[in-house]
């Protein structure tokens, strides 16, 4: 991760919002650091949406501290929100004028957009540029969307959901837009329900659930060497048979040997990012202890040893 500083763009500690006697989010702490794209992912309700909106100066926080590009969000102004991009989960554009012309408009109030035709291109509304939004599909105006959260080349941009309704290629085309933020410098802050998305877009990712922090770490390294090992399947006269291993060469040339074939239906199974994050959501649901954020590093990689 070439791009990023040892400078934190947004530190929280010990974030809390509670609506009565409901804590939507209960106690969480995490750094992001400049350059980097940082994924908050979790199941509907974990507290998410709630944890940008704090993030964003919508939301206040009933307990706990927020510091987004040095300044209290909850205080921020003006010129600290001209250095925000933000792409909600869902917004109002004005549906009478075009998209280029919606996009040129926005361009206008900061002081070094991205060029409109180079933004309209990169989430794939070329041939759409010219369509009012109100006569458009809900996936082309969820591009629009993205579009206006990223025309003003933002120091840090908060991605809620970005790719909802957008079809595979148009994806890979947004995909190669943050790529090409980050490159630029841009600090990302990413909620998805895609998984291959955080896995291809994040340096680090967190889990929430239930409003706590359940785990924090690489891409890479989430969950724990345990959750790594990988699976292998196979089925023989007795049923279908699973064996985790960390040799699964080894142990499939001694299926084969056994067997003097190759065993039916055999598989090698590599844990992705969606097995492991499901692993720790159902340990989460389960009450299965698990590490929590450490508020004295919070980029430790904590290790829960949950299972895919």
């Amino acid at each position: 991760m070439d791009t990023m500083s040892t400078r934190p763009i947004i530190e929280v500690r010990e974030l809390r919002k509670q609506y009565g006697d409901f804590t939507a989010v209960d106690g969480i702490s995490f750094d992001i650091h400049e350059g980097e794209t940082f994924a908050l992912l979790g199941p509907n309700g974990a507290g998410k949406s709630t944890t940008i909106e704090i993030l964003e100066g919508y939301r206040h926080r009933t307990g706990g501290s927020a510091s987004v590009l040095g300044v209290d969000p909850a205080h921020g102004g003006l010129d600290w929100k001209a250095r925000l991009g933000i792409v909600l989960q869902s917004s109002a554009e004005a549906s009478n004028v075009t998209v280029r012309e919606q996009l040129t408009q926005f361009s206008r109030y900061y002081p070094e957009p991205r060029d409109v035709d180079e933004v309209i291109d990169a989430v794939g509304l070329t041939a759409a540029a010219g369509t009012r939004i109100g006569k458009l599909s809900g996936g082309q105006r969820r591009r629009v969307d993205v579009a206006l959260g990223v025309i003003g080349r933002p120091a840090l941009l908060f991605l809620d959901e970005p790719t909802t309704g957008f079809d595979p290629e148009a994806r890979r085309q947004f995909w190669d837009l943050i790529r090409s933020l980050k490159r630029d410098g841009t600090t990302v802050l990413l909620t998805t329900h895609y998984l291959d998305e955080a896995a291809q877009l994040a340096d680090r990712v967190a889990v929430i659930a239930g409003g706590r922090l359940v785990e924090i770490g690489a891409v890479d390294e989430i969950g724990g060497a345990a959750a790594r090992i990988p699976v292998v399947r196979w089925r023989d006269g007795d049923g279908l048979h699973e064996e985790r291993t960390q040799t699964p060469a080894a142990r499939v040339a001694e299926l084969t040997a056994s067997t003097g074939g190759e065993p039916r239906d055999l598989e090698v199974i590599r844990p992705s990012l969606e097995d492991i994050y499901l692993g720790l959501v159902h340990a989460a649901s389960a009450g299965v202890p698990t590490a929590t954020a450490d508020t004295a590093d919070p980029r430790v990689t904590l290790q829960t040893g949950a299972g895919a």
